[in-house]
């Protein structure tokens, strides 16, 4: 079965040929934001969750220039017939895959009712309609828009999960994420094992969750524009200096910390923070404290009461887990 991220060469069907999965029942399409596909990409257990078989399949469905000019990290492209039909990758490979995401250049809707209308209209005459274009004009060059819904509407026949378009496609994420463009084509098993992963986004260009190792690591402060730090954990961390720009509450890794007592001034941090840029909240491993405090931050400033979020109890938001 091909992997996402090793290497373009995956087994190919058309439409037609290859077997849907057993359920029959098509999927679906739906529009994926470009932090939603950066959160799947940051993912992780023990490793990297890129560096599993059936975790992510991400298709450009771009022309091979613009592919071949940069890329989503760990993308294939979507291969062609020689008679330039686009293939459909492998079935079984697609009716395992937990995220099947597809993207274009710039594609922001699932609505191609005006497209097919203009295919219509083209009828024959669109192979010298492309020859009399001029070679300056960049639609000549690039992918359709909605080219990517075309693709994922083929796909939704053979996976388990909804397939995913990617809102605003290459141009979009580039934008927000442009440390995540590369011309990579092939990827090594033991270069997914040792992905370098980025904190992952709460609120959009706002607010971050990592860990230590992440918080101190001067890229990646420079990629997110982080501009302050909370950080929750017992050691410090001295990457941000200047005053008024770090807070250190520092908890220990224990079931019975106490995080209750210091949300007002975390989240009265925060809140003075985010007016001036982005901000990372971590704790050693990035699992529980840091979350801790993250989802009390978003309960402050959505302005939800615990009582409407779980059973009231004593030891909600004392008895997080570790790390």
């Amino acid at each position: 079965m091909a992997t996402v991220g090793r290497g373009p060469g995956v087994a190919t069907a058309t439409g037609g040929g290859a077997r849907p999965g057993a359920r029959g029942a098509m999927a679906g399409v739906v529009l994926c934001e470009p932090g939603r596909l950066y959160n799947a990409l940051q993912q992780h257990r023990r490793l990297p969750r890129l560096a599993e078989p059936n975790y992510l399949s991400l298709l450009d469905a771009r022309t091979q220039r613009e592919y071949n000019e940069s890329h989503i990290i760990t993308a294939r492209k979507i291969e062609q017939s020689p008679t330039g039909k686009y293939l459909v990758p492998d079935s079984e490979e697609l009716a395992c895959v937990r995220y099947c995401v597809v993207y274009d250049c710039e594609t922001s809707s699932l609505d191609l009712s005006d497209d097919e209308e203009e295919e219509k209209e083209k009828g024959s005459n669109g192979s010298s309609e492309t020859e009399n274009t001029d070679s300056s004009s960049l639609c000549s060059q690039n992918a359709k828009e909605g080219t990517a819904v075309r693709h994922a509407r083929s796909l939704q026949h053979f996976t388990r999960h909804p397939v995913l378009v990617l809102r605003g496609g290459y141009k979009r994420f580039s934008a927000c994420y442009h440390f995540l463009r590369t011309q990579k084509i092939l990827w090594m098993p033991q270069e997914l094992d040792n992905f370098q992963l980025y904190p992952v986004e709460i609120l959009p260009a706002k607010l971050y969750m990592g860990n230590f190792k992440q918080a101190c690591d001067q890229q990646i402060q420079k990629d997110l524009k982080i501009k302050a730090q909370v950080n929750i954990s017992e050691q410090p961390a001295a990457l941000f200096a200047e005053e008024g720009k770090y807070l250190h509450v520092s908890v220990p890794d224990s079931l019975e910390a106490n995080l209750f007592s210091s949300f007002p001034t975390i989240c009265h941090f925060i809140d003075a923070q985010l007016d001036l840029g982005a901000v990372l909240v971590f704790s050693s491993l990035g699992i529980s404290r840091s979350s801790t405090v993250t989802m009390a931050y978003l309960m402050h400033s959505h302005q939800f009461s615990l009582k409407k979020q779980s059973p009231p109890t004593d030891t909600t938001v004392k008895k997080s887990g570790t790390g």
